[in-house]
């Protein structure tokens, strides 16, 4: 049996994170109380999670010529990631996060894009290519933590072979609202809808408002991401709320990842897109048990237990 592959086009980080015993103030020098190296960016942890959950999963980005990238990428081919199609950008350093999480686990990002936001015709088309060789099933996840005129490459290339796009919109002041007709789905938090949309979102209602005006750009599947942890899905065919499930936050650091990578697999194996946003949810609500991003991340056992339990709790929303 052909296993569906799951293509992750995007940011690849490595993540060098410092846990606090206070929050961070404007000025005073804190003390970490530990200080972790880590694999991380949007599309290696999409990718890290297709591996785990069984897919053929196939890494689609940008590194420098450093130690860095070892560190951003071992993890990922120890999991079973193909990175044969990362490309290198000579004279970069790969992209670097600064993390720091506080006790109650609400982190502060500091990003240098570096080697992500340096790509070449050369690598571009590389890229495409890759798109255009995959067979089917198949499914293609972007962010835009890299060039926009490289997630239009590899948009175009996916719609000319009818692979199905699933979008995260960071960050949104790169999107290009054009792209938006030839893609599936997308999960933005709900500042990066704000951004996109220039709606305010502060209520579930509003952020059905910013997701029917994403339906009025072409996208069929909006989620946006509550900041309690729950969702706000909304198709042609209706709309829905999916809450948070309680959870002891230890740190959030890809959570959003996790959403959007559970939610992909989910869309790429055919399940419907309520099921889907709900395991979205689910593996979301669980990557903040543990610290980092890719070692907390649930298994699928775990992401359809938990879905399980927040079935009971979604509701219809009303235009």
């Amino acid at each position: 049996m052909t296993r569906s592959t799951l293509l992750s086009l995007g940011s690849i980080n490595a993540d060098f994170q410092m846990r606090l015993d206070e929050e961070p103030g404007s000025t005073e020098t804190l003390l970490a109380h530990d200080h972790v190296r880590l694999s991380g960016g949007k599309a290696a942890n999409v990718a890290y999670l297709g591996a785990v959950f069984g897919c053929t999963s196939r890494l689609l980005g940008c590194v420098g010529d450093d130690d860095l990238a070892r560190q951003a990428l071992s993890p990922l081919q120890a999991a079973g990631v193909d990175i044969g199609s990362v490309c290198t950008a000579r004279g970069a350093t790969t992209g670097v996060s600064i993390i720091m999480v506080p006790p109650q686990g609400k982190k502060q990002i500091v990003l240098a894009t570096n080697a992500n936001d340096q790509w070449d015709e050369a690598s571009a088309q590389a890229m495409v290519e890759a798109i255009r060789q995959t067979a089917p099933p198949a499914l293609l996840t972007v962010d835009y933590e890299i060039p926009a005129w490289v997630v239009r490459k590899a948009v175009e290339a996916a719609d000319q072979r009818t692979v199905p796009v699933v979008m995260d919109l960071s960050f949104p002041d790169r999107v290009e609202k054009a792209l938006l007709s030839k893609v599936l789905a997308v999960s933005p938090n709900a500042s990066e809808a704000e951004g996109v949309t220039g709606i305010t979102i502060d209520s579930p209602e509003s952020a059905l408002e910013a997701a029917r005006t994403l339906h009025k750009w072409g996208v069929s599947i909006v989620c946006i991401k509550l900041e309690d942890g729950g969702c706000v899905l909304a198709t042609e065919e209706g709309a829905a709320l999916i809450p948070a499930g309680e959870a002891d936050v230890v740190d959030s650091t890809g959570a959003g990842d996790a959403f959007t990578g559970v939610l992909s697999i989910a869309l790429l194996e055919g399940l419907a897109p309520l099921e889907a946003a709900l395991r979205g949810v689910a593996a979301a609500n669980l990557a903040v048990r543990g610290y980092g991003s890719q070692p907390a991340y649930p298994s699928r056992e775990e992401v359809e237990q938990q879905a399980d339990r927040l079935r009971a709790g979604v509701r219809n929303l009303h235009e």
